[in-house]
């Protein structure tokens, strides 16, 4: 059985816009289906961006819409584009279809909104605590696998670095500052990496600090990507496994969720000096360490 395509951004695209056209001529699936041949339970993963659908299945779904002339083009172009290579397909065979799909939301993203209990997020770490991290938190992987993710979280930063950046907020715990992961060095170099990472117009950090007590962000962390013409989505990675949510009540608990955490947390003067004085600590732990 061949995989599952993954649900990139232009396949998302391509759904919503059949749902729309189906709404719009007031159509059910039973309506479609009994028109076209298609199986109804082959539209409903369709519309769900869950399958790619062949040419010919597309063309027929916008016959009986009525489509033609340049929306006609402009739906047929984009699932040939939402076959077309990300930028990490390299990797595609070895990442976990989850990862891959997150991947190729936040290359497609306008901006995201990222908070983290534990961790520096990922866009902002340095490659010295991407080695540390990566096999600390899955102890499992070969020397190989850490290698490539390490390769893979390198390469996704070139985000911040395009001709049109993508715009980062990111929020941690003061948690994540403090714990020395890879060794005092590593947390020095992180610091200050997210300093000079704050020089950016396109990123910002806030850290929610030990004073501000108990917090509704201290559960999970989590990803809310904004698109430039798609809906928003949230992406949650736990131990129970990845979920992407997209649903209007979902998305309203999460971005009220960051605006909360924004308005808690340290502005980025404040972050920027506690960032500093942290980084201080971990220096002089390194050199205790090496007296």
């Amino acid at each position: 059985m061949p995989a599952r395509p993954r649900p990139t951004i232009r396949l998302r695209r391509l759904a919503g816009a059949l749902r729309r056209l189906r709404a719009e001529r007031e159509l059910s699936r039973e309506d479609v289906s009994e028109a076209t041949g298609i199986n109804m339970t082959t539209l409903y993963r369709i519309e769900k961006a869950r399958v790619r659908p062949q040419a010919r299945t597309l063309a027929a779904m916008l016959t009986v819409y009525e489509v033609s002339g340049d929306e006609r083009a402009a739906l047929t172009q984009l699932l040939k584009d939402s076959a077309r290579p990300g930028l990490l397909q390299a990797y595609a065979d070895e990442l976990p279809e989850e990862y891959s799909t997150y991947i190729e939301f936040e290359q497609e993203a306008r901006s995201v909104w990222n908070y983290e209990s534990l961790f520096i997020p990922g866009l902002l770490q340095t490659e010295e605590y991407a080695r540390a991290v990566i096999p600390g938190t899955v102890p499992s992987y070969t020397r190989t696998q850490c290698d490539q993710r390490v390769k893979v979280r390198m390469e996704r930063q070139e985000v911040l670095r395009r001709d049109q950046p993508l715009h980062l907020w990111a929020i941690c715990d003061e948690a994540a500052l403090h714990r020395a992961v890879g060794g005092p060095k590593v947390m020095r170099d992180q610091l200050l990496h997210l300093i000079n990472a704050m020089e950016l117009p396109h990123v910002t950090l806030q850290v929610v600090d030990f004073a501000t007590g108990a917090h509704p962000g201290m559960p999970s962390s989590f990803v809310v990507m904004d698109f430039s013409d798609d809906p928003q989505v949230v992406y949650i990675d736990s131990m129970a496994g990845d979920l992407f949510l997209e649903e209007e009540t979902e998305l309203r608990r999460y971005t009220g969720l960051f605006e909360y955490l924004r308005a808690f947390a340290l502005n980025p003067d404040a972050t920027r000096q506690l960032l500093t004085r942290v980084a201080g600590k971990h220096q002089a732990k390194g050199a205790a360490g090496d007296g």
